[in-house]
């Protein structure tokens, strides 16, 4: 698997910039290879001073990585200034990555404003058309517009580990949908708005998140689920609402629609029952019923959508 690529700035704290991109990247199971665009001088009470990396570094240092190691996948997050931009800008045409997400850095936690008017003006027009997804805070959505945004907590570092995440996915080879579904999963926004969820919750939560997405196929269960956690159902559903704003059984019952509609569209000669005893369902009608349930439509239907779309498409 290649490595993932971040570019952005450095933030001493640890919680947003290259630190936390190699840190989640690193958790999911991916690498992390990193240009710097600019090193912060900061702590908990603010940013004190910036030096940003002339442009000519910046550009030199992504070739120096695409050069050698051809990432797919690349994620950018702080740009503070024009020639910076446009050195990211030449170097993503001359490279051609598969996978280009934006996590826009338009101000601090703090509120210290880190882009100009002009500078975000100048991303729009020439970055973001590059783009494949940009995940921004909700208090500086209104600055952008793309196809594909999704609208992230304006706590520290937040933007940074959702965006690294559907980068490690992508990097696994899902789809855009399915990356951002797992990511989103996995860093829930109930609990990215509220400061007071202790660690033991939040640690919960993703090792349940982690472990269904691993074992769905064969157990559908919430009591299994919550033995192997050490926790009783009741307790394990108390933290997926606080964390999520849903049951245990919501979310398995969304990571096996996922799946089922990945078989659904890679491999349309598989049998509706191929798919059940594949994902582990008592029968096909059980695999249907759940997949009408949860989309309206049934697996003949959106298996036929599927194959018109495809066939208009090409």
């Amino acid at each position: 698997m290649k490595p993932i690529l971040t570019i952005t700035g450095s933030d001493s704290t640890g919680g947003a910039g290259i630190q936390a991109d190699i840190r989640t990247i690193s958790s999911l199971g991916g690498q992390a290879m990193s240009v710097v665009t600019s090193i912060t001088l900061q702590n908990s009470l603010g940013i004190q001073e910036f030096y940003d990396i002339p442009a000519p570094v910046i550009e030199r240092q992504i070739d120096a990585v695409v050069d050698d190691a051809h990432p797919e996948v690349v994620k950018i997050g702080m740009v503070r200034d024009a020639q910076s931009l446009y050195a990211i800008v030449h170097s993503l045409n001359k490279h051609k990555p598969q996978w280009v997400l934006y996590s826009p850095v338009v101000s601090s936690t703090h509120e210290e404003q880190l882009m100009s008017d002009e500078l975000i003006q100048l991303v729009q027009s020439q970055l973001i058309p590059l783009c494949t997804l940009l995940v921004v805070r909700k208090r500086d959505a209104h600055h952008f517009s793309a196809p594909n945004v999704i609208q992230a907590a304006d706590n520290h570092g937040m933007c940074n580990e959702i965006c690294s995440a559907i980068a490690v996915f992508l990097n696994q080879g899902v789809s855009l949908d399915e990356a951002v579904r797992k990511a989103t999963l996995l860093v829930p926004q109930h609990q990215l708005d509220n400061d007071e969820v202790s660690p033991r919750i939040v640690n919960l939560y993703r090792e349940f998140s982690t472990m269904q997405e691993a074992l769905c196929s064969h157990c559908h269960d919430v009591n299994y689920y919550a033995g192997q956690l050490g926790v009783s159902p009741r307790y394990l559903s108390q933290v997926t609402r606080r964390m999520a704003n849903q049951t245990p059984k919501a979310i398995i019952e969304a990571t096996l629609l996922s799946h089922i509609k990945e078989m659904l569209d890679k491999n349309s000669n598989a049998s509706f029952q191929t798919i059940a005893d594949t994902l582990g369902f008592s029968s096909q009608s059980h695999l249907s019923t759940l997949f009408k349930r949860l989309t309206g439509i049934t697996p003949t239907q959106y298996r036929n959508n599927h194959s018109l779309h495809s066939i208009k498409t090409k």
